[in-house]
Parts: C-alpha cells; structure tokens; sequence
C-alpha cells in the first residue's frame, strides 16, 4: 500500500510531473496575496476615505489589472503564471515533448484569461449573493414580489452551484494523485496545457532570450522602437511587481493566516474607526452643507427623520429608507465618508416610541 502510494509525495529526478505539493503550493501563492493586499487596502480606506476610498471601491478591478499585467509578462517570457514560475513550473501543450520552450498563440490567451479572469468572476459573483442575502434581511420590499423570489432563488441554488464547482476541482485533484492524471485542475484542461518542471535548457533559453530582446532593440526603426520602449515599460512593472511579490509572499501569507484564524480581532478592526471630526459649530453663521441645523432632520432628505437609524461606522443619524439605499449604492457613509456596509446599520429606539 505504501509502495503503491510512493509516487505521491516523492519524484524521481528524471520525471518532470510535478508532486501534488508543488501544484497546490503555487495555487495557494496568489490566493493569499489577494485577501492581504485588500486588508492593506481596507486598512488605508478607514485611515483617510477621501484619498484611498478610491482604491477601495474599485480594488477588484486594479487588482485585475495588475494581475493582468504580471501573468501577461510571465507566460510570454517563462511559458508559466507568476506563481508556477516561482515554484519552478511551466506550461506545455497537452501532448507535446516536454522539450517545448514557448506556448502557442492560441494557448497563451487561454491560459491568460484563465489565469485573471475566472478569479475576479468569482469574487464578483460571491460580491453579489453576499449583497442578495443582505437585501433579503434588511430590505424593504414585498416577500411576494418577482424580485424577492429571485433573490431567493439564487441564494437557494448557488450553495449547490459552489459544491459542484468544489467537487470538480477536487476530482480532478484526486485523479492527479490516484491515476497519473496530466492535471491537477480542470482550467488547465480547458487552457489545453499541462504543467511540468522548468528544466536547465529552459533558464538558459529565458537567458538567451533577454540578451537576444536586448541586442535587437538596438537595431530597429523608431516606431517599432517606441513600441520596444513600451512593452519594456510595462514589463518592467510587472517584473517589479513581481519581485516585491517574491520578497513580501510569505509576510502576505502570514498576514492571511492571521486575519482568518483570529476572526473576533477582524470584527473589533472594523468597528474601532477613527472618530470623525466634530461637525462645524451650528450657532454660528457657518453652515456646513452635510449636516442639517436641526438634529431631528435627516442630512439626507432634509426632512424629519422617520424611523431613526444611526451608521455603526460613524455614529450619524439618518431615516431608515434613505440610509439603506445610500449605503447600498455607494458603501460608505455620507458625511464622513467610512466604508460601510448595510449590516451597519443600527435602528434607535426612542422611550417614547
């Protein structure tokens, strides 16, 4: 039993499959350098909204952008992603020698969608069901309406569309390590590649090809000069990118395991916000344009607050109806501008209500 179960966690020098280890291993790198980054992010959004609010608000798509960038420079220049060139890997074509140095055209744009879009559809989608799950609980609409049996509808069926998902991923895990399988992943399988071990030829053919890069720079007209200079500058940022990435992984793992094992100081992290600044004095002829002069009015409506509720994040008083539909438009708090969310909100109750 244990010699049938040998090829799992040893390879011999001459095999170029990789172990199982070293493919999770890379998949796992990139998986927590997001959550990591995007608490850095959060962290710099609730010190100072008005100049990185920004950066929070539109995270998922400057992430995409820059994982673009970073998995564009590596499969043209090593034939692999960031992470599977880290750990030693490349990318062949299903079929082919191992020998291949460079992936077909048509193999490196799969491989590249792939690589940046499926993770940021994924967020998106969770985004989405999370935010549906919240409508159900605190909206206002009628439980018989179209749209409230849609919500409910999608939130039945995605936990079912997840395990199947889970479970195609893992049957393709278990075939790697049970049957010899050539991949680990079924997006592999749709890239038309599989992954093997970066070999001594290859780095010499990654070094010959910089010095061959550089040597015909030299020699060309100035519009494919131009177009030379650009694509130098945008490898230079990913390549950049990519060795802050490789100096800071293990601290960006560190982080993730720290913010996921210790849930109760994620909560206290999101409700100790610094306190707001004092709003302008209202007995004098300043006005501010945020806050009403009367304390019953809502900044919102400018009219008497109906069914008073307060925002956790900032401690400000508006009618229900009109924060519920600012924050779940914009994500943040009116006046001060703290990212908030709908669970936020706190309904007050007046002794005499």
């Amino acid at each position: 039993m244990a010699e049938r179960g040998a090829h799992i966690t040893t390879t011999s020098a001459s095999d170029d499959r990789p172990s199982i280890f070293e493919v999770v291993a890379q998949e796992s790198l990139m998986a927590a350098a997001r959550p990591a980054l995007h608490h850095i992010v959060k962290v710099l959004a609730e010190s100072n909204p008005s100049r990185y609010g920004t950066l929070w608000r539109w995270f998922d798509e400057l992430y995409t952008l820059l994982d673009w960038l970073l998995q564009q420079h590596y499969l043209s220049w090593a034939s692999a992603s960031f992470s599977e060139n880290f750990y030693g890997l490349k990318r062949i074509t299903l079929g082919k020698e191992v020998g291949q140095r460079n992936l077909p055209r048509k193999e490196y744009w799969k491989s590249l969608l792939l690589l940046v879009l499926i993770p940021y559809l994924r967020v998106k989608l969770e985004k989405i069901v999370n935010r549906l799950r919240e409508e159900q609980d605190y909206s206002i609409q009628n439980p018989t309406s179209f749209h409230k049996r849609c919500y409910k509808a999608i939130l039945a069926s995605y936990p079912f569309v997840k395990l199947g998902w889970e479970a195609w991923f893992l049957f393709y895990q278990l075939r790697y390590i049970l049957w010899n399988g050539k991949n680990h992943s079924p997006l592999l399988r749709l890239a038309g590649v599989q992954l093997t071990r970066l070999t001594m030829e290859d780095l010499h053919a990654m070094e010959k090809q910089e010095e061959m890069t550089n040597t015909l720079s030299n020699a060309v007209s100035l519009s494919q000069r131009i177009r030379s200079i650009l694509k130098k500058a945008l490898g230079a940022v990913a390549l950049s990118v990519s060795s802050s990435l490789s100096l800071g992984v293990f601290f960006l793992q560190f982080l993730d395991w720290w913010y996921s094992a210790e849930n109760q100081e994620t909560l206290k992290s999101l409700n100790n916000l610094p306190v707001p600044p004092p709003p302008i004095h209202f007995e004098l002829e300043t006005y501010s344009p945020l806050l009403p002069k009367l304390k019953t009015v809502c900044p919102l409506c400018r009219k008497v607050r109906v069914n008073d509720t307060a925002l956790g994040t900032s401690g400000y008083v508006f009618c229900y109806r009109c924060a519920y539909y600012y924050v779940k438009t914009h994500q943040r708090c009116p006046v001060s501008g703290y990212p908030t969310e709908l669970q936020h909100l706190i309904k007050l109750y007046t002794p005499d209500g």
